[in-house]
């Protein structure tokens, strides 16, 4: 199979390669075999690409899907409100079908605009079924998705075990439950799970009120030897410096979520921070009931957020190169060799138009709304801004239906007004 994107603005994020004002770029048998100012592509299915930017795909990778159904609802909450309100109060009316629902219609609007490998940071797991219900849910969504399980309870090998028999490779990771809400030693042994079974970890740290390590979470962890490059904290907010480095040091990962930190009251953004200590952090969306899930808006804001020393086409590589490589992924950049993940924008929408600098457009006016095409490993999934094969309006149709049966065993207001 062969496909031959041709003449769009090519932003590579490769620095060997570059920037092409006109270029083409090869995709054949999933991999991206060229990337060239013009390529003979033979026999390939040639897609005219005139007025687009080409791209590669967007990498969120840190997003609990499961709660796509109360998108918008939580737009004024806290962090202890949506706590209390998504774990508290809602999460215990979800069905398996609901959470299929949500991971289904969530994966693909993240695709939709652009996610091409999304990290699924689920803990709604309350019982197995709910854990199958998000995995088929992946599967059937086009997309490279990886399921990171935030098993719950006092015992989680077994299940994660399970789990891991389903999801071989990169497609599974393991959501730690500590170290800030859970112990050291729960902790330990999480992190000796995941890597007799080979898995990625990720783990929320942020806000030292109130939790059992205090303000030093990370030294906990570097001293125990539970740090390496297959580490990502999210967010990182209230971390010192000093263990910023440690993170560093290890080659571990971090995931910031610009939008959810700054309206939940997390202090200022890690992000230069980050930079300073010999972190390139990823970005990602954290909860869409409190804010958009596309990454235009998180680089957005991320540049807006933290302007010393940082610039349009560092926050785009946070939404690619590092977001893949955090996750593991051969993507992030159109790069020969690597996986055929890619996204055309319409660089001729009036919302942008006229494109002199493809990356500042991209970061500071990009919208969903530009998404024209997407691929992954060199298939099709997004053309002429329609997703390919999906049957829009009957899922619409079953997660309202999903939403208001657990709003009202919940007895949770829709519109604004109920307060957790």
């Amino acid at each position: 199979m062969k496909t031959l994107v041709r003449g769009g603005m090519v932003v590579s994020m490769d620095p060997a390669v570059g920037d092409l004002p006109r270029g083409d770029v090869l995709l054949e048998d999933g991999r991206i075999a060229a990337v060239a100012p013009a390529i003979d592509g033979g026999d390939a299915e040639v897609v005219d690409a005139t007025g687009k930017i080409v791209l590669p795909g967007f990498v969120d990778t840190h997003r609990h899907t499961w709660q796509t159904a109360f998108r918008g609802v939580g737009a004024d909450w806290t962090f202890d409100q949506y706590r209390t309100a998504m774990h508290g109060t809602i999460k215990p009316h979800y069905r398996p079908e609901d959470v299929y629902l949500g991971n289904l219609l969530g994966r693909l609007e993240a695709l939709g605009s652009g996610v091409t490998t999304m990290l699924d940071w689920f803990h709604c797991a309350g019982r197995p079924e709910n854990a199958d219900a998000a995995i088929e849910a992946l599967r059937e969504a086009p997309g490279h998705s990886i399921f990171c399980y935030g098993a719950e309870g006092p015992d989680i090998a077994p299940e994660i075990r399970r789990v891991r028999a389903l999801l071989p490779g990169e497609d599974m990771a393991l959501g730690l439950r500590g170290p800030v809400v859970s112990t050291m030693e729960e902790t330990a042994a999480d992190v000796a799970l995941a890597r007799e079974l080979g898995l990625r970890v990720s783990t929320h740290v942020h806000g030292t009120g109130g939790w059992p390590h205090g303000d030093r979470p990370i030294d906990g962890m570097r001293e125990r030897g539970l740090l390496d490059d297959r580490t990502t904290v999210v967010h990182g907010n209230d971390l010192s410096d000093d263990q910023l480095v440690m993170l560093a040091d290890a080659g571990c990962s971090l995931s910031i979520s610009p939008d959810v930190e700054l309206k939940m009251g997390f202090e200022p953004l890690v992000t230069g921070r980050a930079l300073a200590a010999g972190i390139r952090p990823s970005l990602s969306i954290d909860d869409c009931p409190s804010t958009g899930g596309d990454m235009f808006g998180a680089m957005r804001t991320a540049l807006a957020a933290e302007r010393g020393g940082t610039t349009a086409r560092d926050v785009l590589g946070f939404a690619t190169v590092e977001g893949a490589r955090a996750c593991g992924r051969d993507t992030g950049s159109l790069t020969v060799g690597k996986d055929a993940d890619l996204v055309l924008l319409d660089a001729e929408d009036l919302s942008v138009f006229p494109v002199g600098n493809p990356v500042g457009t991209i970061v500071a006016a990009g919208h969903p709304g530009l998404v024209d095409s997407v691929f992954v490993a060199g298939k099709a999934v997004k053309r002429d801004g329609r997703l390919l094969g999906v049957d829009l309006p009957a899922l619409r149709a079953r997660l309202l239906e999903s939403r208001d049966r657990i709003a009202a065993a919940a007895g949770v207001a829709l519109d604004g007004s109920w307060t957790p």
